[in-house]
């Protein structure tokens, strides 16, 4: 049986990180199409997203390129998670960490469900995260994600890396490994076809560029899905305010551990990203716009970074929501011209390789038909949609409560959808919120543990005042028990910087 992708021509235009991605998966998967991506040499990309969730680790593993060729080229280092200062003001919770959670944490993250539940309903019990969960203890150590050969568990890690270092990594390995064709034109607009699917991309010099299937990585001007087809675009905005970024990257401080955890620092009107590289710390604030100027923003993150004005700042403008479909007619968008959600959680590349893949395994499964194209893009507004409610999530429950009318306030004051509000109605009032998320079926897009760790992180927790002590109805969790094992477990890692491949 002929496979639906032969003899094919797919088209993708706009390089980055989300087209070369792109390219690869689709040249390594479909061999027997032909892969063309086209970029203009004038226009450059955005080049902020530098962290990224496990799912990159997938990539290249399915690509079969080892960490010790990629890694060094691209300045990456070892991501373990999210660390969060000051989102919250109550005492004891004003950091906590967000990991990626490991076949470990299976060993204690029960006992963690069971102490936010007991302290939900009332009980001074320990239920901050950090102390149940192995990848926090590791992170704190700026422990890399590579234990001893002894040791018998893998831990799930992402990495930091220079994003127009990746792009130019994987645009050689997609042109000399995969046989991707690779154009430099100026593209002046997008031809369709009768059907109303694209017929080609036209050039400014008249030059022509057919194709059986696009692939728009236009970036924000979205050229084929916003453009010629005229797909709706689902704004994000009333809940997720945050519409701009000022990016000022500073010299790696050489004398310090190379941290394996990304940092985001909340400050008066957004939050400061820390990414630490090889070469150089990646700093950036992501703020609302509607609360703080661009010059407030700037003093505000040169005063956080305490620097002068010897370093040049980039100022980004951000649109956040999604298109209405990912697939249309004969047209696939990833990257920014499909929807951009702040990285915050580093999604980012996580959700172009969860598209492209899903687009993949969909026309496999059923071709180029609307019987592929129709639960596809259900399935992907899903986790557009699921990833939102998760990042809402952490402005609605945040607790800088010093804050009673600015942005927090208002953060705090924005209307959840009907998932994020069972997700709050379960976790206030003392339900099982394991089973909540089983029941909505969201566990792929964030499980229980990240749940549980965003929530009992901020310290949404009845008032100190309110609590009392664990009655005989309360299982007693052992923490020095739990102390013991997670430091056991941790001694088998070594510091970061040791364990960066060569």
């Amino acid at each position: 049986m002929t496979h639906p992708a032969a003899n094919r021509t797919i088209v993708i235009l706009g390089g980055g990180t989300a087209g070369w991605i792109a390219a690869c998966l689709i040249a390594s998967r479909w061999p027997q199409a032909r892969v063309t991506l086209v970029e203009s040499p004038d226009i450059g990309i955005v080049g902020v997203g530098e962290g990224s969730t496990p799912q990159l680790k997938h990539f290249f593993d399915q690509l079969g390129i080892a960490e010790a060729e990629w890694m060094p080229a691209c300045d990456a280092t070892y991501k373990l998670g999210i660390g969060f200062d000051g989102w919250s003001h109550r005492a004891g919770f004003d950091r906590y960490f967000h990991p990626f959670p490991t076949a470990l944490d299976s060993h204690t993250a029960g006992m963690f469900f069971y102490n936010t539940r007991a302290r939900r309903t009332g009980r001074d019990v320990v239920a901050h995260p950090d102390r149940f969960l192995l990848p926090a203890r590791l992170a704190a150590g700026a422990c890399a994600p590579q234990p001893d050969e002894t040791f018998p568990f893998e831990v799930s890690y992402g990495y930091h890396f220079d994003a127009y270092k990746v792009g130019a990594f994987l645009a050689r390995h997609a042109v000399d490994k995969r046989g991707v064709i690779h154009l430099q034109r100026h593209v002046a607009g997008v031809e369709r076809s009768a059907d109303g699917g694209i017929a080609a991309l036209r050039c400014t010099d008249g030059e022509r560029i057919p194709g059986d299937v696009f692939v728009d990585s236009s970036g924000f001007r979205s050229l084929v899905f916003e453009g010629a087809l005229a797909v709706p675009f689902v704004g994000y905005g009333d809940t997720l305010f945050n519409d701009s970024a000022v990016v000022m990257p500073t010299p790696r401080d050489d004398t310090a551990p190379l941290a394996s955890q990304t940092r985001a620092t909340a400050l008066s009107a957004g939050w400061v990203w820390d990414i630490p590289l090889t070469s150089r710390t990646g700093n950036g604030y992501v703020y609302s716009s509607r609360h703080i100027t661009p010059d407030q923003a700037e003093a505000e993150l040169r005063a956080h970074l305490a620097i002068g004005d010897e370093s040049t700042a980039r100022h980004l403008s951000m649109r956040v929501g999604r298109v209405a479909e990912s697939w249309s007619h004969n047209a696939l968008a990833v990257g920014l011209a499909q929807g951009f959600l702040e990285p915050l959680e580093a999604t980012a590349l996580h959700i172009v390789i969860a598209t492209v893949e899903a687009f993949l395994d969909a026309v496999d499964a059923d071709g180029f038909t609307a019987k592929a194209r129709t639960p596809f893009n259900a399935r992907i507004a899903a986790r557009y949609d699921g990833v939102r409610d998760y990042i809402v999530a952490h402005y609605r429950l945040n607790q800088r409560l010093s804050d009673p009318h600015g942005y927090w306030a208002a953060a705090r004051a924005v209307e959840p959808s009907d998932m994020l509000k069972r997700i709050m109605s379960a976790w206030f009032t003392g339900a099982d919120l394991a089973a909540e998320i089983d029941a909505l079926d969201i566990g792929r897009y964030y499980n229980a543990i990240s749940w549980h760790c965003l929530l009992a992180g901020y310290g949404t927790f009845p008032d100190d005042a309110r609590l009392v002590p664990p009655g005989a109805e309360i299982e007693r969790i052992d923490m020095a028990r739990i102390d013991d094992f997670l430091r056991r477990c941790a001694l088998n890692f070594r510091p970061h910087h040791t364990h960066l491949p060569r």
